[in-house]
């Protein structure tokens, strides 16, 4: 039995601060919706109200939360970013809690999940983050638990001679283990509630990395001690931002991110506050009440829905705040890093296990004792996924209406909504501009807003398929089908017509439907349904091209979609090598496995 872990009860700094940009926040939110809501139903109803129309009037408010609330996120942050002097410092107080010299003194684990992965990436990766402690001097403070789930032969045996290489590399100066599961139950949440079980005791604090997670030790010093000075923390997440890639697919959708991501993480961190993310890694934890209080249960039912959950980490997040621990986000760029899906397969693989994951938050919205925040969280989690099928589904509708619109309102509500969405991007791209030192980091003017220009396109493009592919896996969980739990292939190697074709056929074809509907029934809006359908019909190709070799190797040469690791020296020479598109991962050394724990 866990004992119960209490926290400090010193009161949150500027907690009615908070309150008051909740509610200022939430009521952007709602009036912005409404009149969303208001131009949608004039746009509609030119007569008396139907049926179908208002089935689609309730399908479009499905989709406004994320729209909305993204919107505003973006508006905040670029506020912040162009008003005031320390814009991550008004909404973080916990940044100022160091000056940067504090000694370290808590012992940290290093958590590194993993199930068949590549073992030469996995080598390079730990290789480099011990290898930068040693350098410090602090390593003697951690301690790397390789958690391995893997059920592959060969790569188990790659993962035994990378603990035991790096035992023999380090020697004294950094504590590895190496343990693998059986079965893998409960997946990366499961492998990581073993981890606490067995040695959460040995040390108070755990950083959580993945297998293509890379953290400099500068921010992990930083993390510990921001959780040293401020004991109330509970779970501290950075701003995790992408490796540079060769793939043009992972370039531009890592280049949006990045643009995206600072705006919107800082809006959020406004009212989000001590209801912060966590993202399941590249952050660290409090392991005594993460112990004592975000054990997940396992969900009647079956899998997809039941069973164990699969999207651990919003749920883990709002249970240690439950536990009036804070849960904080650090909304900086700075030293942590992820590699993300190379090509469009890969990356609607990845969504769809998320989406499965946050589909099973239904089972927690009642759960009691948590804060008003926490649960809008959980919904605004399942709202991501169910606004895909709201959105084909009010298309849809329309094509069988076939009554008459107020098509000016239309276009007005269409370009509206449109900007709303790249809000986050669009805010960052301006601070970007207006700052010399960040337009030379990203490449210059040009190169900054031609990147800007072509992502933009690529996602119009690329967002029907996401939210076809999204629709017809919501469809298919009540008949059991799901993704699981595999390893992500991460290597820009191009994708052949075969696979291409039998992962996207679906899409083609509905992409032709809605083309030839869109057509009978508005052939004068055709710069309005274009992309959508464009999107879908060309998914095939659209994979085949963002994943080719030689487009990505014109995007490194030409430096479009680049990000400011491949420009600027990082400060951390060791880390240099991964800042380069083409970085290849070194050969595995061979060395006898050692024993392991």
């Amino acid at each position: 039995m866990t004992r119960s872990i209490t926290p400090p009860t010193t009161p949150p700094a500027g907690a009615p601060s908070l309150r008051g940009r909740r509610v200022l926040f939430a009521s952007l939110v709602a009036g912005t919706s409404a009149l969303l809501l208001g131009l949608m139903a004039a746009t509609l109803f030119v007569e008396a109200p139907d049926p179908l129309g208002i089935a689609m009037l309730l399908l479009f408010a499905l989709t406004l939360p994320w729209t909305t609330i993204g919107f505003w996120n973006a508006v905040i942050g670029f506020a912040l970013m162009a008003f005031t002097r320390d814009p991550a410092g008004r909404v973080a107080p916990h940044l100022h809690s160091i000056r940067g010299d504090e000694p370290i003194t808590t012992s940290t684990a290093l958590l590194i999940c993993i199930r068949n992965e590549d073992p030469r990436r996995l080598s390079r990766n730990l290789g480099l983050m011990i290898e930068g402690l040693v350098a410090t001097g602090a390593s003697r403070w951690f301690h790397l638990y390789m958690l391995s789930d893997s059920n592959d032969v060969e790569i188990i045996a790659g993962e035994e001679r990378i603990a035991a290489g790096l035992k023999a590399r380090f020697g004294a100066a950094m504590d590895v283990s190496y343990r693998r599961r059986e079965g893998g139950s409960g997946f990366k949440a499961g492998n990581i509630r073993d981890y606490c079980e067995r040695w959460g005791g040995r040390h108070p604090f755990a950083i959580v990395l993945d297998a293509d997670s890379v953290m400099s030790p500068a921010a992990m010093l930083r993390l510990v001690r921001i959780m040293q000075a401020r004991p109330q923390i509970g779970i501290l997440q950075t701003l995790v931002t992408g490796l540079p890639s060769a793939s043009p697919f992972a370039r531009i959708f890592q280049f949006g991110m990045r643009l995206g991501m600072r705006s919107y993480t800082l809006g959020a961190a406004f009212w989000q506050g001590d209801c912060g993310p966590y993202w399941g890694h590249n952050a660290i934890l409090r392991v005594a009440p993460f112990t004592a209080h975000c054990h997940l249960p396992v969900l009647p039912g079956k899998a997809p829905l039941g069973g164990h959950v699969l999207s651990h980490d919003q749920l883990e997040a709002v249970l240690m705040r439950r536990a009036g621990y804070e849960v904080r986000v650090l909304p900086e760029e700075g030293g942590s890093w992820e590699e993300n899906p190379p090509t469009l397969p890969e990356f609607i693989r990845r969504d769809l296990r998320w989406c499965q994951g946050n589909m099973q938050y239904f089972h927690f919205l009642r759960l009691p004792g948590l804060l008003p925040v926490s649960r809008c969280q959980l919904g605004l989690a399942i709202a991501m996924y169910a606004g895909a099928p709201a959105w084909m589904g009010m298309m849809a509708l329309g094509l069988l209406r076939q009554m008459p619109l107020r098509l000016d309102l239309g276009a007005v509500l269409f370009a509206t909504t449109l900007f709303m969405s790249f809000a986050p991007k669009f805010a960052t791209l301006a601070d970007v501009l207006l700052r010399p030192t960040l337009r030379r980091a990203y490449g210059g003017t040009l190169r900054t807003v031609l990147g800007a220009v072509l992502e933009t396109l690529f996602s119009m493009l690329l967002a029907p398929v996401a939210a076809v592919s999204v629709t017809l896996f919501l469809f298919g969980l009540p008949f059991g089908r799901e993704v699981g739990w595999t390893a992500q292939h991460r290597d820009a190697e191009g994708v052949p017509l075969a696979l291409a074709a039998r992962r996207l056929w679906p899409h083609t074809l509905i992409g032709l439907l809605f083309a030839a509907g869109f057509w009978r029934v508005v052939p004068d809006a055709i710069w309005l349904w274009a992309p959508f359908a464009l999107g879908l019909a060309g998914a095939i190709p659209l994979a085949m091209l963002s994943a080719h070799p030689r487009l990505g190797a014109a995007f490194v040469a030409l430096g479009l979609c680049r990000s400011p690791e491949e420009a600027r020296p990082h400060p951390e020479p060791e880390f240099a090598a991964l800042f380069s598109p083409f970085a290849p991962a070194p050969p595995l050394a061979a060395a006898a496995p050692g024993r392991n724990e």
